[in-house]
């Protein structure tokens, strides 16, 4: 299991403080850049096997499980550390929408949300010594514009098989931004983390100044 740390700039917070349970980029850069010291601990979570016995939850719900099953499965290995999981999921005509396997089920899946809107939800929450003390969602209404072939052809050519690791096969801080007409809600829960409930509860905790 790969572990990178990112320190703080202003070199106020403690190594190993805090732990992100995610191999998410998008995630590690809003940390980096919000001055947060931390560590990265990818979790060993069966995210399907989850799912399957998650029926009876809405989207928003369980993009706050798997948040607090992330959480969880690395803060049971380290109780000396805070431990920040966070997981989104996509809702979309009614149904829920995961990860496309190939390029090909992607170019399927945007033709079918063109013109249309979804919802994406970023759940997170903070462990600590084996158990969740927070957890919380945050939602955003996604529209795409009715985009052409010819552009989505671009776009997957331009993007590649990166997009197969985004739930709604797009990055809107890349190329993706253009599938998009509408956005509405906060940026920073469409790249995955919603970013100002998590550092209040840091603040609250005390693993970050307040």
């Amino acid at each position: 299991m790969s572990v990178s740390v990112a320190l703080s700039p202003s070199g106020l917070f403690e190594r190993g403080t805090l732990i992100l349970a995610s191999k998410s980029a998008a995630r590690r850069a809003m940390l980096e850049n919000a001055g947060v010291a931390f560590e990265v601990r990818v979790a060993d979570v069966d995210e399907d096997a989850i799912k399957a016995i998650s029926t009876d939850l809405n989207a928003a719900a369980l993009a706050v499980r798997l948040a607090e099953a992330k959480a969880l499965a690395v803060s049971r290995d380290d109780e000396t550390a805070w431990v920040l999981g966070s997981d989104q999921t996509l809702a979309f005509d009614g149904g829920l929408v995961s990860k496309a396997k190939s390029l090909d089920a992607a170019r399927e899946r945007l033709k079918a949300m063109r013109g249309k809107s979804h919802q994406l939800h970023s759940g997170a929450a903070l462990a600590t010594k084996g158990k969740i003390v927070w957890s919380g969602v945050d939602t955003v209404q996604m529209r795409m514009r009715d985009f052409s072939d010819a552009f989505l052809d671009a776009y997957l050519a331009a993007e590649g098989e990166a997009l197969l690791s985004c739930v709604g096969s797009y990055r809107l801080e890349g190329l993706g931004s253009q599938l998009f007409e509408a956005v509405d809600g906060d940026y920073f829960t469409v790249l995955g983390l919603p970013l100002w409930p998590v550092l209040k509860e840091l603040r609250r905790a005390g693993v970050i100044a307040a």
